[in-house]
């Protein structure tokens, strides 16, 4: 092998030298899932930079015949090298090309100052390590320490979704799950509340087409549930199937991570995160200075009296409602699933998204028995909870007529007697926050791996 081979090129040099063999040495700053290709491979990419081109950098484009034969960077920051990649140019875009007959590659962590011999964790079967990377390595790493990499900070909390947009999201990756073949789910969270979303539904539509309670066809398991944050939005973030399988069963769970340009949705009037097949991420240490500020602001939320109210509801839900125990302290409706005693009682602040029997006039049997479903949304959860008998009586009044029955329905969902008229026809409504109390039960007392149910009691509609 020629000394040339042994070189490391600086990457603009390495973008002039379209259609050679060039060897790169550099910082992964994000990198893609694995996903098919269109022929029998397998496909990922991850963006370096180094001293001489640290805002934009370049692409390595990796082919393999497996997925498990593709790099795997466990954290932004660490240092790659690769050997015998070639130049490639594609429109104005320069980049590498990796190939899996003749190129290799050697994955080293960029922050462990403990791995003095700059062991890698990941290679490929083809590489062969010399003494004088380290030197490299060690050189890049201290570049990387001092230098501010660009557009790494520049990522949104999930407060800050609006739908329709491609947005930077830096997160935590709490579950991934198959629902079925091929249809992965990932759920993320970070602490913040999602914006609550208008809902698009026809109120008539309840008994045929009941608003979902969440986006996968069943709700997950106890165990799951109970695993995860009981405040901030824990949002799905799904893959679009019309575009090509992205390699979700690889991802890492309880690891932090900035997901690049994912397209906010609505669903269900539930909000969402879509991958793109375009889509690229990279995972962050614990001790990044986004991911411990994250979590500090998280944990002065949790420890403040308030704390668990949503934060679109600040300073106070609206006067619509009140309840018997003012001074007793919020939960999230995340708290109220997961609490591990039934029957136990909660306050909550949360929207009214959906009401069966729509109709007023059927809010009570023939014989004046208040029976009413309300579908309850806050930023963690959405549930049902009924409204029945003495409890219903106690929110309603007593002798109500059902024009005063339907204005009080109008107000809960959001319904403005104004344009009643347009509203209803389509469904287009944004439903204000109010307070309530909520006790969990079973109906069959000794089936205690049942479904939980939840009523409305102690509180009272205002006006």
């Amino acid at each position: 092998m020629r000394p040339d081979d042994y070189k490391f090129m600086k990457i603009v040099d390495a973008i002039s030298c379209i259609n050679q063999r060039v060897n790169l040495i550099g910082v992964v700053v994000e990198s893609s899932l694995p996903k098919k290709s269109k022929g029998t491979d397998y496909f990922c990419s991850a963006r370096i930079i180094d001293e001489s081109r640290s805002s934009n950098g370049i692409f390595i484009n990796f082919f393999a015949e497996t997925m498990e034969k593709l790099p795997y960077v466990e954290s932004v920051g660490d240092i790659v090298i690769v050997s015998h990649v070639v130049m490639k140019i594609r429109g104005k875009d320069v980049y590498a090309l990796y190939n899996k007959k003749f190129s290799s590659f050697a994955l080293f962590k960029g922050r462990d100052s403990s791995n003095r011999e700059h062991l890698p964790y990941q290679t490929s079967s083809n590489y062969k390590p010399r003494d004088q990377d380290r030197e490299f390595i060690t050189a890049l790493t201290k570049w990387s320490e001092q230098h501010k990499i660009e557009g790494l900070n520049e990522s949104l909390s999930l407060k800050e979704m609006k739908e329709g947009e491609l947005i930077n999201l830096l997160c935590k990756i709490l579950h991934v799950c198959e629902e079925k073949e091929d249809q992965w789910t990932v759920f993320v969270w970070d602490g913040t509340d999602t914006p609550p979303a208008s809902v698009d539904t026809k109120l008539e539509d309840e008994m045929e087409n009941p608003l979902p309670l969440q986006l996968e066809t069943s709700p997950l398991p106890r165990d799951i549930l109970c695993t995860f944050p009981s405040v901030g939005t824990v949002l799905r973030m799904i893959v679009d199937q019309g575009n090509e399988k992205l390699g979700i069963k690889y991802l890492k769970t309880n690891r932090w991570v900035k997901f690049v340009q994912v397209n906010c949705k609505v669903r269900a009037a539930l909000r969402c995160a879509v991958l793109m097949p375009f889509s690229k991420l990279c995972y962050l240490p614990d001790d990044d200075s986004t991911v411990i500020k994250r979590l500090r602001t998280y944990n002065e939320r949790v420890s403040a009296k308030w704390g668990r109210m949503p934060f679109t509801s600040f300073p106070w839900p609206s006067h619509i409602t009140e309840t018997n125990h003012p001074d007793v302290p919020f939960v999230t409706l995340m708290n109220v699933l997961t609490h591990p005693e039934v029957t136990y009682k909660f306050r909550c602040v949360v929207r009214v998204v959906a009401i069966f029997p729509w109709r007023a006039e059927d809010f009570r049997s023939p014989s004046g028995v208040y029976r009413v479903r309300l579908t309850l949304e806050d930023p963690t959860a959405r549930i049902h909870a009924f409204l029945y008998a003495e409890d219903g009586t106690e929110f309603f009044g007593d002798f109500d007529s059902a024009d005063s029955l339907m204005r009080k329905r109008n107000m809960l969902l959001g319904v403005s007697d104004k344009n009643e008229a347009t509203t209803l026809d389509n469904g287009s409504r944004n439903p204000p926050w109010i307070q309530c109390c909520l006790k969990s039960y079973y109906i069959d007392k000794s089936d205690i791996w049942g479904s939980r149910n939840y009523r409305i009691f102690d509180t009272t509609f205002a006006g």
